[in-house]
């Protein structure tokens, strides 16, 4: 084999300009996009009496899931077979079939258990195609498993922007105005979702938490000689968050006032919900001034300068950070739920969604036992498979146990029902009630469990109402919030950082398993600390991924945590029947603002007047001696 090749330009810059990547974007402009009234917002600031200005980088990241990317492809003849680790099997038949030339019908995706997806697993990558088709031209079982090094150079990429960020307030310190200025990497091409992550569904939580009367976004998006960029937990809320409570923060110290007070102050109003956002977003509940008075109590805020001082007298520098941050929950807003009783006694919930280690099997057959008194451990959890689950959402957006135990609700509903209607008929009385998990009829003393009223559909061969299956839709979206305070000390010789404290209080409304809440607390906490203080994916001038490894990339371990403290201050959520608000990417969208603004906390009395992730000793202790000279 004889490969001839020639270099190309390379252009990495996240502006216009540069080697043109592709004819069709000149200057290297993927898209142009703005949402908001620009000639509104920009009158506002013409009469403002003080105006925020704040630039912040959001750097460039990589999943680094504790399983990588893998995929096993079988063709028997006539229909192909792809078993992957993902977070849906649904996208990943149509595509197949698609670039194939195959009847969906031809085509079989199964997932098992999967070990961390964070939206890197959502989507289609070439790799995956490839497969299939050489299992087909082969005509036999293929199966590819990328080692780390081939997982942090192919795996999409994520983050990646750089922001400008103006607020404009009133005379009496209320934000009347909000303009965002983005420019975003694309990569090389596009991503299955890329172009949607700081256009789409940064808009959705842009203004925060905050009453916003007139507001403006304006992205960019570039081609650059790098690999993909495309959704990471949070995918464009944590960037929005961050960009956004940063600049709260930097407003706070312009206008001399407490980062609390300041938030306080512009919060959409307890009385003022259902509230719809500049973005056109309609926040179904809230309130915002309870849980930030909450953090402030169990954050002991009052304790702070004590403890600064402390610090300070074994020579180290700490600082105290805030954000509050809000999440759109997105994904696909329908989902379907079914139940099968087997002969053996068992009972099988197929389900729409795709764990990827959150525990979703636990939830799932401890709601369906609470609705209907089956024993919890004869339920199995059906998923990832698209030869028996028509149609699914898959995982990702938080969406999963908000929509699917909706969907299990309605799905019961529906078959208590029809069971009522046939014990009717056999007990010869009614109405049937059905209550802790037993059927009874006033005028009877006949009482059945589910399970009993099954036995006798079994025994009279009502066979239909062996299974039971109903798709539901969201009446709307549902918005988790919270205020996350950190505190962290600072090694003024080394800029080593410490996180010393971090605490959590968050409105996720009714909580299906508090543990496994708290347990999904605790990762988007220590991922947004990988971001924001250890990781970076960096690229030469030539393109060439230097941070290949885990040599060259960071990841946090578990003793850079101390305790992460955690509340629930639920607010029900109006838009499911629960209650229920999503609770899988919170942590993230909250940290990065958190530890950021304690960083600089900690630095602003050694004249440091802005810090960029990510916060590594080198860059802290260069900022530090730029001010010392």
């Amino acid at each position: 084999v004889e490969l001839d090749f020639e270099d190309l330009p390379v252009t990495l810059a996240l502006s216009p300009g540069g080697p043109t990547l592709h004819p069709e974007a000149p200057d290297n402009v993927a898209l142009d996009w703005e949402l908001g009234d620009e000639a509104t917002t920009n009158a506002v600031f013409e009469r403002a009496a003080h105006v925020t200005t704040l630039s912040v980088r959001q750097n460039r990241v990589t999943a680094a899931s504790l399983e990588p990317r893998a995929a096993l492809a079988q063709w028997d003849g006539t229909r192909l077979h792809f078993a992957f680790n993902g977070q849906g099997v649904w996208t990943m038949k149509r595509e197949l079939a698609k670039l194939l030339s195959l009847d969906p019908e031809q085509v079989h995706v199964s997932t098992p258990d999967v070990g961390g997806g964070f939206g890197m697993k959502v989507m289609v990558y070439p790799e995956h195609v490839a497969l299939a088709a050489a299992a087909r031209a082969l005509g036999c079982a293929a199966a590819w498993v990328a080692d780390r090094g081939e997982s942090i150079a192919s795996d999409n990429g994520a983050r990646d922007l750089t922001s400008t960020a103006e607020m404009a307030f009133d005379a009496e310190n209320r934000i009347i105005g909000y303009r965002v200025r983005s420019q975003f990497n694309l990569g090389a091409y596009n991503s299955q979702f890329g172009q949607n992550i700081q256009t789409a569904l940064f808009s959705k939580v842009f203004t925060g938490v905050y009453d916003i009367p007139a507001a403006h976004l304006q992205v960019q998006g570039m081609y650059t000689n790098t690999t993909p960029v495309d959704a990471y937990r949070g995918a464009g809320r944590p960037e929005a968050i961050t960009l956004l409570e940063r600049t709260m923060d930097m407003a706070a110290r312009e206008l001399g006032l407490s980062p609390f007070a300041l938030r306080a102050q512009n919060f959409i109003p307890a009385d003022s919900f259902p509230y719809k956002t500049p973005a056109g977003e309609t926040y179904d509940v809230g309130d915002f001034t309870r849980l930030l008075t909450r953090a402030q109590d169990l954050g002991d805020v009052k304790g702070f300068a004590a403890r600064k001082a402390e610090s300070a007298a074994r020579g180290f520098l700490r600082g105290l950070g805030l954000s509050y941050y809000i999440e759109a929950i997105l994904g696909d807003d329908t989902e379907g739920a079914a139940v099968e009783f087997m002969p053996d006694g068992r009972v099988k919930l197929y389900v729409g969604t795709q764990s990827n280690g959150q525990g979703h099997e636990t939830v799932y057959a401890r709601y369906l036992s609470g609705l209907t008194g089956l024993d919890e451990a004869l339920i199995d959890i059906v998923q990832g498979d698209s030869d028996l689950i028509a149609k699914g959402g898959g995982t990702g957006g938080s969406r999963s146990v908000t929509v699917q135990t909706t969907a299990t609700h309605g799905m019961v509903v529906q078959m208590i029902a029809a069971f009522s209607e046939f014990l009717e008929t056999e007990i010869g009385s009614g109405p049937m009630e059905f209550e802790d998990g037993i059927f009874s009829a006033p005028g009877s003393n006949q009482r059945l469990t589910l399970s009993e009223a099954v036995a006798l559909a079994r025994t009279r061969g009502a066979e239909g109402l062996l299974r039971h299956e109903r798709r539901v839709k969201l009446q709307g979206r549902s918005y988790p919030n919270g205020a996350h305070l950190c505190e962290v000390e600072i090694d003024p010789e080394t800029g080593a950082l410490r996180l010393d404290r971090f605490l959590a209080v968050d409105d996720f409304g009714n909580l299906m398993n508090p543990a496994l809440a708290q347990g999904q607390v605790h990762g988007g906490v220590a991922q947004g600390y990988g971001q924001a203080v250890l990781e970076e994916v960096i690229f030469d001038a030539q393109g060439q991924l230097q941070s290949g490894s885990f040599m060259d990339y960071a990841m946090p371990r578990a003793a850079d945590f101390p305790m992460i403290d955690f509340e629930s201050v639920p607010v029900p959520s109006l838009n499911n029947p629960i209650g229920m608000k999503g609770c899988g990417e919170a942590g993230t969208v909250g940290a990065l603002a958190a530890l950021s603004n304690a960083a600089l906390d900690a630095l602003w009395d050694r004249g440091v007047r802005h810090v960029d992730m990510p916060l590594t000793p080198q860059r802290i202790w260069s900022w530090l001696h730029a001010q010392s000279g």
